[in-house]
């Protein structure tokens, strides 16, 4: 029989996650009552609701206990009794830092995007996306993850398709019917896990916590495990279920690429760390190297097409390709030292990309055009750009001192100890990101700026202000990461426990080693 481990959840009397779920889906809902004349009315809602949004999140990240390892500000609410859906929400370690970027991100998007055109239903769907988003990182019954997973298609969508560029009816297309089939694998995988929890218990029930003693057959767990993990690996998106990312990068509008690419990405490599260790442990080391080799590959796949990339944008889509491979590796790597630096990578992939996204951003609102060719020669008249978009640049690289190197270097040394020739492999990555990188800022900033290249406005005031934050964070988290993995760190020592627990449970070899404490 499968020993479960229990989760202990704590509540709070003040409703931290309610109000992150309500308010900016009620801001979302005032904004389409606001007549549409009233721009600067419609502007300042929005950032309001999303500002007094990332003041709740941070509020609740102090209040958060660092060494407990079970969900916090937990909330459990009957929904459909007869169905065994619930309202249940809560943050462990893993979780809160994605709700935190989440705050963080949107007002960021707000402020940097300058989007002039239907300002009322773009900041709409913005604030609407960034609910639903914050309600899949908290919920911990499967029908209500479901709900908000699919609710982030809908105003994906309409962002892409409504302010994208020439080819965003195709990529939107393209997007939703991508993520839409993976969401529906999920689906039939989340009924089969349910069904077969009541068949087992008499009791019809959605909840994480009681669906993770659910036994299953070998083939079965792998079965639901691919099904379940498919979804995910098209929403981060991981090789070779990325095809739909450069195109719906390239053509995203910048405040919703940079939602897509630092928060919704998160969502599916968040879905294998909850959904797949909690559920289906003895399968998750069963197809680990297949996982593990897809992660490399897409590690170096990535490398290697961003460096024949000639539009930035699409440089930095297949650069988070390679990203999302070293978060999966750590991930599998069933360590405590790779999956705690996987979800660090998580946190500051998200930073790195927004400030990525906002930079180019900017240079095409100067230039017109994302296309390395034909921008030359900026860093003399844009010092001020070309010296954040070097910071951010090698934070993306991994050099010591920024937030990249820490996280990479945990995921790195966690793999080296379980699975060592992949985590070999995956140091080639390392290289070729310092190549498209380098490349990509030499095409850009070096050389003589002529024309149009040399009349390139520097950043303003504004927009320094606006990246700022995040230029801020690359640098503290790169030197003082301890805070954040203090919290991290118990919550994915008892997602290891109970991975290893269900793993023995079933006949399977007990890997101690990479369950270590000290691993």
């Amino acid at each position: 029989m499968i020993t479960h481990v229990a989760i202990s959840p704590t509540s709070s009397s003040f409703p931290f996650i309610g109000i992150l779920i309500g308010l900016p889906a009620l801001g979302a809902l005032v904004l389409a009552l606001l007549p549409r004349q009233a721009k600067q009315a419609i502007r300042w809602t929005a950032l309001g609701v999303s500002v007094v949004s990332l003041g709740v999140a941070v509020a609740m990240a102090i209040c958060f206990k660092a060494g407990n390892d079970g969900y916090q500000f937990f909330t459990n609410h009957s929904w459909a009794t007869s169905l065994g859906v619930s309202w249940m929400t809560g943050v462990d370690g893993i979780s809160l830092f994605m709700v935190v970027l989440t705050t963080l991100l949107v007002p960021l998007a707000l402020l940097g995007a300058g989007e002039h055109r239907r300002t009322k239903p773009f900041t709409a769907w913005l604030l609407l996306l960034e609910a639903a988003c914050i309600g899949s990182f908290v919920s911990l019954d499967l029908i209500l993850f479901f709900f908000f997973f699919e609710l982030t298609l809908i105003p994906s969508y309409f962002l892409i398709a409504g302010w994208g560029g020439p080819a965003r009816a195709a990529a939107a297309v393209k997007f939703f019917l991508y993520t839409f089939l993976g969401s529906a694998m999920m689906l039939v995988g989340i009924l089969y896990v349910a069904f077969t929890h009541e068949a087992q218990t008499h009791v019809l029930t959605f909840s994480l916590q009681a669906l993770e003693g659910t036994k299953f057959s070998g083939v079965a767990g792998v079965l639901l495990f691919c099904a379940f993990t498919i979804g995910f690996a098209i929403k981060a998106p991981i090789f070779p279920f990325h095809t739909w990312s450069p195109d719906t990068y390239a053509e995203s509008p910048i405040g919703a690429v940079i939602i897509l690419s630092g928060i919704m990405a998160k969502l599916g490599t968040y879905g294998i760390i909850r959904f797949d260790l909690g559920i289906f442990g003895h399968a998750s080391r069963v197809v680990a190297p297949v996982m593990l080799t897809l992660a490399v590959i897409g590690m170096i796949y990535g490398a290697i097409v961003a460096c024949a990339q000639r539009d930035l944008k699409r440089i930095i889509a297949y650069s988070s390709l390679a990203q999302m491979g070293f978060i999966v590796l750590g991930i599998f790597s069933f360590s405590t030292i790779g999956l705690t630096g996987s979800v660090l990578l998580m946190v500051n992939h998200g930073i790195i990309t927004a400030a990525f996204f906002l930079l180019i951003g900017w240079i095409v609102k100067r230039r017109g055009t994302s296309n390395a060719g034909e921008l030359v020669g900026l860093q003399g008249p844009a010092p001020v750009l070309a010296a954040t978009f070097t910071i951010v640049m090698l934070a993306s690289i991994g050099l010591p001192g920024l937030n990249g190197f820490v996280s990479e270097y945990l995921v790195l040394i966690g793999t080296f100890i379980t699975h060592r020739w992949w985590a070999v492999v995956g140091v080639t990555a390392v290289v070729f990101a310092a190549l498209y990188l380098l490349w990509a800022y030499q095409r850009v900033f070096h050389g003589k700026a002529e024309g149009a290249n040399a009349a390139t406005k520097d950043l303003s005031w504004g927009e320094r202000a606006v990246i700022a934050p995040l230029i801020l964070l690359i640098v503290v988290l790169g030197i003082f990461p301890g805070p954040i993995l203090h919290r991290i760190e118990p919550s994915v020592r008892h997602t290891l426990t109970h991975v290893s627990t269900n793993s023995c449970a079933v006949g399977s070899h007990c890997a101690t080693q990479s369950m270590g404490g000290s691993k």
